[in-house]
């Protein structure tokens, strides 16, 4: 099984603590022996969920929207992006430079296109700027690729 992962990022401490339980519950419900995450390892539900896999003995591969992707990323967050990116089995680059919105749906497009089933933590509201949680899940959905949607009974971000 080959999961994805598109999120929000910037979730206050109470909604990250829910929504890392929800995660949790998802790889749990896995056999983790043939459970792939792909993710961008963003901040956020990206990491949270790359984290939880390879705890459980799952593997992860890494999308990278482009080159100067980590640049783009909050500084408290490089750590936990570039250990994430060591204990990738693989990376998969869409060949973009800049990190802008355009590189982050051509990301999300490459991730979606490599998995079975995406996992999206998302409120259900339209994307604030292309290539968000929004757009991604509309893309798979496109693409016929199902979507699991997480998001906490009553949570706003």
């Amino acid at each position: 099984m080959r999961i994805g992962i598109t999120g929000h990022r910037g979730l206050d401490a109470e909604l990250e603590e829910q929504v890392r339980r929800l995660l949790a519950e998802v790889v749990a419900g896995e056999d983790t022996a043939e459970l792939t995450v792909v993710s961008c390892i963003a901040d956020g539900p990206d990491a949270w969920i790359a984290e939880l896999a390879l705890d459980r003995g799952a593997r992860l591969e890494v999308v990278v929207p482009a080159q100067r992707y980590r640049e783009g990323l909050p500084e408290w967050h490089h750590p936990v992006y570039d250990r994430l990116l060591r204990d990738a089995s693989e990376e998969h680059h869409t060949g973009r430079v800049e990190s802008d919105e355009a590189a982050h749906m051509a990301g999300s497009e490459l991730l979606v296109g490599q998995v079975d089933r995406l996992i999206a933590v998302w409120d259900g509201l339209p994307a604030r700027g292309f290539g968000g949680t929004a757009d991604v899940v509309a893309y798979a959905r496109r693409l016929g690729v199902p979507v699991q949607v997480l998001w906490p009974a009553g949570a706003r971000r």
